[in-house]
């Protein structure tokens, strides 16, 4: 639990166990995140309690932490979204109620999806380098509790005219290429913020990641790249798209990272890969064929 994404802690938290006695699992064990432990150590003492499922209850930060303990084992990952994006809930389609999440855990399926890994860390949804990293750094916590995902689109208005950045991307084995962009985004999954289609053919659990790379260097440029995003087009102005399972950018100098919206060290170079299926994830079970009445 992310105590700083819930304002009624108590409130929650008698929620969440009540909905789990009502399907008949016991008294959770409840750990809390702190400002230097993200969930990474309360993950690992969830694992060695013996624990079979992990609920985060928090934003893309929490649920990243549990999946880079979780990712490689057989505990299953239940996410509760409460933070600001909630990326990972809002792609797979996971519910913001607590008596939803909490039966998609007790009564659901898992569905084994890939981890994105940079260093010693895992993500689920997406890693970037620029533009994006620059946004999210820049996007005020007071704003974001206010008006929510919005707050990001306030921040990259304020960030549109910056200089594009020079970067060497190699995918895989293949030759470098070279390009002035002004970000490079590597995913997991497809949409962002508001349910924006970026990586409409990403799929969570398909062995390879997804990478766009922006190339917008006029706020003409931008409304290209957006109209051609937002209207599903195959072919977008200003942005290539690509697949591999090894990425790496290297940047002229040190650009902001992000990973699941979280501001990582800047640095020269960010470098992605791709474990298959290796996080196992509490999914809603499958709609009856032909669809529900």
């Amino acid at each position: 639990m992310n105590p700083s994404k819930v304002a009624d802690l108590d409130g929650r938290r008698h929620d969440i166990c009540a909905a789990l006695a009502e399907a008949g699992w016991p008294e959770p064990l409840w750990l809390e995140t702190t400002p230097d432990d993200p969930g990474c150590g309360q993950t690992r003492r969830a694992v060695e309690a013996g624990v079979s499922v992990v609920f985060a209850c928090g934003g893309d930060g929490t649920v990243m932490a549990c999946a880079s303990e979780l990712a490689g084992t057989d505990v299953a990952l239940a996410v509760l979204p409460s933070g600001t994006g909630n990326l990972l809930a809002a792609n797979l389609g996971l519910s913001s109620d607590v008596k939803a999440g909490v039966a998609v855990a007790t009564s659901g399926r898992r569905r084994r999806i890939d981890v994105g890994v940079v260093g010693d860390r895992c993500f689920t949804v997406m890693a970037g380098m620029g533009f994006d990293a620059e946004m999210l750094a820049a996007t005020p916590e007071p704003l974001k509790k206010r008006i929510g995902w919005l707050a990001y689109v306030w921040a990259a208005l304020g960030r549109l005219r910056d200089r594009p950045m020079r970067v060497t991307i190699r995918l895989d084995s293949s030759p470098r290429m070279r390009r002035r962009a002004r970000t490079v985004l590597v995913g997991n999954v497809g949409r962002l913020q508001g349910g924006v289609p970026l990586l409409p053919d990403a799929e969570p659990d398909d062995g390879c990641l997804d990478v766009a790379v922006l190339t917008p260097h006029n706020l003409r440029h931008w409304l290209a790249l957006a109209w051609g995003v937002l209207g599903r087009r195959r072919k977008v102005r200003r942005m290539e798209t690509f697949r591999a399972r090894r990425v790496e950018i290297i940047s002229d100098r040190r650009r902001p990272r992000q990973l699941d919206g979280d501001v990582i060290e800047p640095d020269r170079s960010l470098v992605v890969t791709v474990r298959p299926q290796a996080l196992s994830l509490c999914v809603p079970e499958d709609p009856p064929e032909g669809g529900v009445d």
